[in-house]
């Protein structure tokens, strides 16, 4: 035989393409195998053991060798223009500008999506919960949806209507009975308004009074109570009836009482639904099923209203990207714990339900979801950037040595060369020396990790996707196109973007002339067209007709370009635009983006006002690097001695201007002093959005001090 002839024979029994032989040929050297065969080689029985072994694991490593994931489209076109307008563009992935409306025939409302996971899953698990200390203990598909209907039954021998009209409140962190109570409310096309702690009490009751709410679904008695003090004083005269989850005390049911508010625990009224059981009233897709109101960071809370079709049709807008790619299955499970009174979440959800799969809530204290991951243990992993950006500092502030540092970076920089040929995969050489401990702290299982609701880093999007092995998408969206209107495309790992449109939406960009922007170079202001676009805000045709334009674009705010392959990267934003006193337009948030960049910036948030000439930064360090930070240049101090010392101050501006000018700032972009506050800005006191977005007014005032002292003596 032949040399060639048995390489041919070996590549055909082994089903490899010719095109795939090529590396196995540079293993070999250099030989005139045209002119001989095996019959003419003088080989040793050993020599021929060995030939024979080589040919074997070449065989071998290429049928098993890793594989890129098969794109969906052509990664150089993921969007096309619509009408020929290069400005206005939609998902390649659809034969034409018809927009999706929904993936399966049977789920074009959330009601419709659990009945198919609860027809896949049955008595299957489906929500998950967890004592201190303990396993997850689990409810069925089978029990969640007898639990919901008998709830529901209950809501209707309340006196709450079967339709679209009725709006239920609930004011309850992640658990189990939030999504039985909202799966409650479909059961009978009634609607959820999502309540939480951060709107503070003047907006609570301007939402209690605006959508007319009489009953309310709490956890505990706190809780209950802030509502009940509303009732007491007057203002919120339609409360009628308070549902718990937790068990209340005999005192505060008289005080209820006084003010003729009915006070139930949960299982009270499943029990009276039991009673009074109706056959279920599902919704229709026009119908409303939320209104989310949005925190904002000026303002009264908008009513964004939401219906079944919105989440049919951007939850079915995933399934359609990942086709083909990445099938959700009934083992897969997500942790639950980003708040469920906003869209991200419920999405994630809602795409688990769809396929039987399961949903796993945190304790509800964020300092335990370490230890609730690592004991779920779960394959989907729904992110904030800021997340992603602590896990990455924890990972680089966890390696010291420069030998392991080192060894860390070259690992990471051989698994980017796989990602940049489409290969993603947890089992190399490198996941088992290098990274499996990394991923063992977020549970050892995880398939698909998705980032939304603010910018990421490319730097730290590139290092995460090579150390955690697994599909991380980026998303882009807002409350009001129901999450998501951009989204990552399997096997386009490039970082930088984020993703080309949904199947569910039209994305254009429009002019801001103010700042400089025109669509016919490519960017603009994001507007946003489709099914999965809201109604409007409840209530408020005047902000409905700021953000919704006569022809059903959502104008975002958010200035956007669009990349050659059909991709969108967000560059700035609109709505927090200013001028400075010479004229210079500002976009702060754009400028924070930047400097979160440098090395001991954990949180910044710039200022500057028409009346003057430059800008300056509120910053707070990060306390993981800080110390050891200026420690490297020569300053000792704990992080709050160093935050009063001005030699770090200055050295801090120093490395924030330098970032800044890397990045292209102009010089009136940067800022010429900040403060340095140790403590971060958070929920809790009031400097954050549920969402992780700043609240520029709170903030401002907050330290209004501070930026009245730097403007008085900063001179230019």
């Amino acid at each position: 035989m032949h040399f060639q002839e048995w390489l041919r024979s070996l590549r055909s029994s082994a089903g490899i393409k010719s095109s795939e032989s090529e590396d196995f040929w540079s293993l070999l050297p250099t030989l005139p195998v045209s002119s001989f065969s095996l019959s003419s080689l003088s080989l040793s029985p050993s020599s021929l053991l060995g030939l024979g072994a080589l040919a074997s694991l070449t065989a071998y490593w290429l049928v098993y060798r890793p594989r890129p994931m098969r794109p969906p489209c052509d990664l150089q076109a993921q969007s096309v223009a619509v009408d020929g307008d290069p400005s206005c563009r939609r998902s390649a992935l659809l034969k034409d500008d018809s927009l999706l409306e929904f993936y399966y025939d049977d789920t074009r409302t959330f009601y419709d999506m659990f009945q198919r996971g609860l027809r896949i899953a049955g008595d299957c698990p489906c929500l998950g919960y967890r004592k201190p200390g303990q396993p997850y203990q689990w409810i069925s598909y089978t029990e969640v949806a007898e639990k919901a209907r008998l709830l529901g039954s209950g809501l209707l021998a309340k006196g709450c209507q079967p339709n679209p009209q009725q709006f239920v409140g609930i004011f309850a962190p992640n658990r189990p009975e939030w999504v039985i109570s909202e799966l409650g409310c479909y059961t009978y096309s009634m609607a959820v308004v999502p309540l939480y702690d951060t709107l503070g009490p003047e907006a609570m009751v301007h939402i209690l009074n605006m959508a007319e709410i009489s009953l309310v679904i709490c956890d505990r008695e706190e809780k209950a109570a802030s509502m009940l003090e509303n009732k007491e004083k007057g203002v919120t005269p339609t409360l009628s009836c308070l549902v718990l989850f937790n068990d209340f005390s005999d005192a505060f049911v008289e005080r209820a009482k006084d003010c003729e508010v009915e006070v139930l625990k949960l299982e009270q009224l499943m029990e009276l639904g039991r009673q009074n059981l109706k056959d279920p009233v599902p919704p229709q897709p026009q119908d409303l099923a939320v209104v989310c109101f949005t925190s904002g960071t000026t303002g009264k809370p908008k009513g964004a209203m939401i219906t079944h079709g919105n989440i049919a049709s951007n939850t079915s807008s995933v399934i359609k990207i990942l086709e083909g790619s990445f099938v959700i299955r009934q083992e897969d499970v997500s942790i639950s714990y980003l708040p469920l009174a906003h869209m991200f979440e419920r999405m994630i959800q809602v795409s688990m339900f769809c396929h039987g799969a399961r949903v796993g809530f945190y304790q509800g204290d964020i300092s335990l979801l370490m230890d609730d991951i690592k004991t779920l243990k779960p394959t989907f992993f729904p992110v904030v950037p800021r997340l992603l950006n602590r896990i990455y500092d924890k990972i680089l502030g966890s390696v010291t040595s420069p030998l392991r540092r080192a060894l860390l970076h070259y690992a990471v920089r051989r698994k980017q060369a796989e990602l940049s040929s489409g290969v993603v995969r947890n089992n190399s050489l490198w996941d088992k020396l290098v990274f499996n401990r990394i991923q063992a702290n977020l549970g050892g299982n995880l398939r698909f990790v998705l980032t939304a609701s603010a910018p990421i880093s490319p730097t730290v999007l590139s290092f995460l996707r090579a150390t955690l092995g697994c599909l991380i998408f980026e998303g882009y969206g807002q409350t009001e196109c129901t999450a998501g209107c951009t989204f990552s495309m399997p096997g386009d790992w490039s970082a930088g973007h984020v993703g080309a449109p949904l199947p569910c939406a039209m994305v254009k960009l429009v002019d801001i002339p103010d700042m400089n922007y025109y669509a016919k170079n490519g960017d603009g202001e994001i507007c946003v067209q489709g099914p999965s676009v809201f109604r409007g805000y409840l209530k408020d045709a005047e902000r409905t007709s700021e953000a919704l334009d006569s022809d059903g674009w959502l104008h975002t705010g958010d200035v956007g370009q669009w990349l050659p392959n059909g991709t969108l990267r967000i560059i700035d934003r609109k709505k927090h635009i200013f001028k400075l006193s010479q004229g210079e337009y500002i976009a702060p948030e754009k400028i924070e983006n930047v400097y979160m960049r440098c090395v001991p910036v954990l949180q910044v948030f710039v200022h500057g006002d028409s009346l003057q000439s430059f800008l300056i930064g509120i910053v707070v360090p990060d306390p993981e690097v800080f110390v050891d930070w200026a420690k490297d240049r020569g300053i000792v101090g704990s992080h709050e001695e160093l935050c009063q010392n001005p030699d770090v101050k200055k050295a801090v501006l120093e490395d924030m201007r330098a970032v800044g000018k890397e990045a292209g700032l102009k010089s009136f972009e940067q800022v010429k002093d900040l403060h340095l506050h140790p403590e971060t800005f958070s929920v809790a006191n009031g400097l954050l959005t549920p969402t992780m977005k700043s609240r520029r007014a709170d903030i401002r005032r907050v330290f209004q001090e501070q930026i009245s002292s730097m403007y008085s003596k900063t001179a230019i």
